[in-house]
């Protein structure tokens, strides 16, 4: 493959690295990762938000507009197709954000960073 060639590598984790580094298993920003799927966690909600608005503009539309309802009726399923297929991405980045805090926790061996005084 000519990726390969070049020195680039495809992880199972999305984790990235610079060109010709290895992952090694060493030192992870666990609070970068969670952030990281948290916050792409929330793009897709909102995309999903709006192919779900668009469904529903669409649909009003075929209402709306006898003689393009079609057309209006296609928009509509492939946006509600789209939406589903972002919740599904949603679902994904939420388990991988409750993966990397599950990471950190096993990494911690458990300890609870937060300061007791009592």
């Amino acid at each position: 493959m000519a990726e390969e060639e070049q020195g680039h590598h495809h992880h199972l984790h999305l984790h990235h690295h610079k060109e010709g580094e290895e992952y090694s298993g060493g030192n992870v920003d666990y609070e970068k990762e969670k952030k990281h799927h948290k916050h792409l966690e929330h793009l897709g909600e909102l995309g999903a938000t709006a192919a779900s608005a668009y469904a529903l503009h669409e649909k009003h539309e075929a209402k709306k507009d006898s003689e393009h309802s079609h057309e209006h009726k296609i928009k509509e399923e492939v946006a509600a197709v789209v939406a589903v297929g972002v919740g599904g991405f949603v679902l994904h980045e939420h388990h991988e954000k409750k993966e990397a805090k599950r990471e950190e926790k096993e990494a911690d061996n458990g300890k609870d960073h937060r300061h007791h005084l009592f």
